[in-house]
């Protein structure tokens, strides 16, 4: 086929993703992105001697990485190297419990029966459940476009069928987790992986089940230097494969006409293209980069994720009772969620993940410290007073991890930088601050989210955390190679007419 020219609006880690694949296809591909460098979310920092990644702090699936390097004919060890976590997340109850949930099942499942006294088959059997669901449900609806015939004629779709039960979409996830387990704590723990896609427990689909199979199934792992890591190796790869990258080249709009993208604006020159992919935001894609109100509109339709408030501390003293990641849960789960999507609002005590890399990598902070990335769920902005948000719910997680900890945090902060939904929509682009566009707080969620093309301007094709399969780093990969299938699809449909 012959080599088309390509333009890429943003070097997020589906951007550059979906670069690499259409380079190595041998087209021409540009990445067009408005700030002076690239990973979109994937960021990092440093302030007074500590090192923080700033953005996604959970690395799972590292095989969509290796995909991307094994597709160019590259050893990923050369770019970019990583290690299964012995301890996935170490969680605090407020009634005093915690639970190390190790990556060895023998050590896992003993652990957690101590925590809870909580059926071990039960929990085996979700877990073997979430295995199955994601094997065959996820094959098809994380790795295929929603939107195309092609997907729903595909010969294992009757397998997904097999597989996917009423509860998985008539409940949602909480209901579905209180019908499965017994225990409190161990509901809770299993509750929590509706927030990886910005969503609540109490209205998500128990379909979200099936995320807690990548962690506790196959496991986190941790990229040696940080997140930052990730997207390094990435933007390299993408070097090699011949992508050029414009930095500090905002798009200013998408060139369409007659129904068909035909490029962009960027410097106030025309730039154009056999074909466009945005990794913006889908609202910002159609309000500010094609100007269509009625379209950007219908994207808001579907219910926004949640946001985030972020302290980066810098500590003056380790605590062993941390590891890298942590989970100190609220006492009030449902009042927590009740606050961030309805009164759009954070609880009086909210659960708060605090991410510590320096205790994988000690040049993090400095010797003797340790750097502290302290996570809450936030509602997306909706023009709330951030300012005392921020103040008050400092004074609460404070005061929850001092007294978890056994220690008074507040005079053991030595730098401290602060992002909240604002920062994150100016840094990221990501309209109102949400982290993965659109909520999954409905039953039909999946199909709400917007395609990887555009019916509006054929030529026109999405990747990113706003649109299908969603946020997170592997389903961000997971859309560059969704996307990159549609385009070859269609130029070879172009070639043959």
């Amino acid at each position: 086929m012959e080599p088309k020219k390509i333009i890429i609006i943003g070097s997020g880690i589906a951007g550059m993703a979906a670069a690499i694949r259409l380079a190595v296809n041998g087209h021409r591909v540009t990445v067009f992105e408005k700030n002076d460098t690239y990973g979109g979310k994937i960021a990092s920092f440093e302030k007074e001697g500590y090192f923080f990644d700033s953005g996604p702090s959970v690395f799972t699936e590292p095989e969509n990485i290796e995909a991307l390097f094994q597709l160019a004919g590259e050893n990923y060890t050369d770019y970019l190297r990583y290690e299964k976590l012995p301890v996935t997340c170490k969680y605090f109850f407020e009634n005093n419990k915690s639970f190390i949930a190790y990556s060895d099942p023998e050590r896992f499942y003993p652990e957690l029966q101590q925590l809870s006294g909580e059926d071990l088959l039960r929990v085996k059997q979700y877990l073997a459940n979430a295995e199955k669901l994601y094997n065959h449900a996820g094959a098809i609806f994380l790795n295929k476009s929603l939107h195309k015939r092609s997907t729903w004629f595909n010969k294992d779709i009757l397998s997904v069928l097999k597989v996917t039960r009423l509860s998985y979409i008539l409940k949602t996830l909480s209901s579905y987790n209180q019908q499965k387990l017994k225990s409190p704590e161990v509901q809770q723990i299993f509750n929590r992986y509706a927030t990886y896609n910005g969503s609540s427990p109490f209205k998500a689909p128990g379909m979200l089940s099936l995320i807690p199979h990548l962690e506790f199934n196959r496991g986190v792992f941790y990229p040696l230097g940080g997140m930052q890591k990730i997207a390094d190796a990435v933007f390299a790869l993408a070097q090699k494969t011949g992508v050029h990258f414009e930095f500090n080249a905002p798009a200013q709009r998408i060139i369409h006409s007659e129904g068909k993208a035909r490029g962009i604006v960027a410097h106030h020159q025309n730039h154009f293209a056999d074909a466009v992919v945005s990794n913006a935001d889908i609202y910002v894609t159609y309000k500010h980069l094609l100007g269509n109100e009625v379209k950007s509109q219908k994207v808001l339709k579907a219910e926004r994720s949640s946001s985030a408030l972020i302290f980066y501390w810098g500590i003056l003293k380790p605590f062993p009772q941390l590891d890298v990641h942590n989970i100190l849960f609220s006492k009030d789960y449902y009042s927590e969620f009740k606050h961030l999507f309805r009164f759009k609002n954070i609880s009086n005590d909210p659960t708060v993940y605090i991410n510590v890399t320096s205790k994988k990598d000690p040049a993090h902070a400095p010797a003797g410290k340790e750097n502290w990335f302290v996570m809450i769920n936030a509602p997306s902005n909706t023009g709330q007073n951030w300012e005392q948000i921020i103040g008050n719910t400092k004074k609460n997680i404070l005061q929850k991890i001092s007294g978890i900890l056994g220690e008074d945090i507040e005079p053991l902060i030595e730098s401290e930088t602060i992002y909240d939904p604002l920062t994150i929509e100016k840094n990221t682009g990501s309209f109102m601050g949400s982290l993965y566009g659109s909520s999954s707080n409905s039953k039909i969620a999946a199909f709400l989210r917007h395609p990887n093309f555009s019916r509006y301007a054929k030529g026109l094709y999405c990747c990113g955390g706003t649109v299908h399969p969603g946020g997170g780093i592997p389903l961000c990969l997971k859309s560059a190679k969704i996307t990159t299938e549609l385009i070859e699809a269609d130029f070879r449909k172009r070639k043959n007419h």
